[in-house]
């Protein structure tokens, strides 16, 4: 119980400067965009930011657990499963926003 309050407090305190940075906006329009293609874009960057943060965090749990296996073949094997399923998700994250561009430039939006 221990060790995932302990995660949940360092995946907090790595995401807390990105929600900090996410409210400001210096050089931003006032009113928000009214445009379907803009207001997607805006929905899709802010994805994007997140989707970096959460994978540049599961690469480093899983280097923090390579490093903390210590040799023993079950923690390797945690680790390379934890590694895997990071680049899993990265590959999947890549397709989703080329899938999006994709159809956008066949429709001509």
């Amino acid at each position: 119980m221990k060790k995932i309050i302990l995660n949940l407090i360092a995946v907090s305190a790595v995401a807390l400067p990105l929600v900090a940075m996410a409210a400001f906006n210096p050089g931003g329009t006032p009113n928000p965009p009214t445009d379907i293609n803009a207001i997607v874009d805006a929905i899709l960057n802010f994805v994007w930011i997140v989707f970096v943060a959460i994978a540049t965090i599961a690469i480093l749990f899983a280097g923090v657990l390579f490093l903390t296996s210590q040799g023993d073949p079950e923690k390797v094997k945690t680790a390379r499963t934890a590694f895997l399923w990071g680049i899993a998700g990265i590959v999947v994250a890549i397709i989703a926003f080329s899938i999006v561009l994709i159809v956008r430039g066949t429709i001509g939006g």
